[in-house]
């Protein structure tokens, strides 16, 4: 268990409704639906609509001090099945790059992958008590893009298994150009938190807002207030 599943949730059953897509620039195709995640009949562009709004004032923000700069969709609402999937597909290709059959391991091999995968990736828990962040659609994976459409240099890409997907992992760098993936990271970073957001600590890519994790860092006995998106999504999808 991680230390932000022991929150309390209080699921304020708010409702969660498709991000308004024109506004933003979008990774295409979705990395995980290209994959073979089953979404089924749920799409992975959706949020609550609050954190929709939060989303909306840092698309605003980042307007307004980089004319034409967009905040670029990588991923948000992601279903335990898709969960699961992911995980699985982070734990065999870890093995594969470490020159290891995923379904012949020993018991070491396979313990200390999946401390690697765990990392970064959330448990795929059904526990109502214990959703996965993006499962309750109140978390999103982004990055920038500019005012050419193009993706800026963020140091390491999304979904990056290493130290080089920490927030500051570039801070002290006197490398010019890893000093401006960081000015590029502390941009979102900046844009995200103003709007209401908390930054995964190990992961510059993900925020999120009124799950377990945005309320484990904002402290003073904060409860989320979003568990498990299920219900209020099938009732938006039928």
């Amino acid at each position: 268990m991680k230390p932000y599943q022991t929150i309390p949730i209080q699921d304020c059953k708010e409702p969660i409704a498709a991000i308004p897509l024109e506004q933003f620039t979008v990774v295409s195709p979705h990395p995980y639906q290209s994959l073979g995640a089953p979404y089924g009949d749920y799409s992975p562009y959706f949020l609550r609509t609050g954190v929709m709004q939060k989303l909306l004032q840092a698309q605003a923000a980042l307007s307004a001090q980089h004319p034409g700069w967009h905040l670029q969709i990588f991923d948000a609402y992601r279903p335990i099945a898709v969960q699961q999937f992911m995980v699985d597909y982070t734990f065999a290709q870890l093995a594969r790059a470490a020159g290891l059959d995923p379904d012949d391991l020993s018991d070491e091999a396979r313990s200390h992958l999946h401390a690697k995968v765990l990392e970064f990736w959330a448990v795929p828990s059904a526990n109502p008590n214990t959703p996965p962040p993006h499962s309750t659609g109140g978390a999103i994976d982004l990055t920038l893009t500019d005012a050419a459409g193009k993706a800026v240099d963020m140091g390491s890409p999304i979904d990056e298994i290493s130290p080089r997907s920490y927030p500051n992992h570039f801070a002290d760098s006197d490398e010019t150009v890893l000093q401006k993936a960081h000015y590029h990271r502390s941009l979102l970073a900046e844009i995200m938190t103003n709007a209401g957001f908390r930054q995964h600590p190990k992961e510059w890519w993900h925020f999120s807002a009124g799950d377990q994790l945005w309320a484990w860092q904002e402290g003073n006995g904060a409860i989320a207030r979003y568990g498990n998106a299920s219900q209020v999504i099938s009732q938006v999808i039928s």
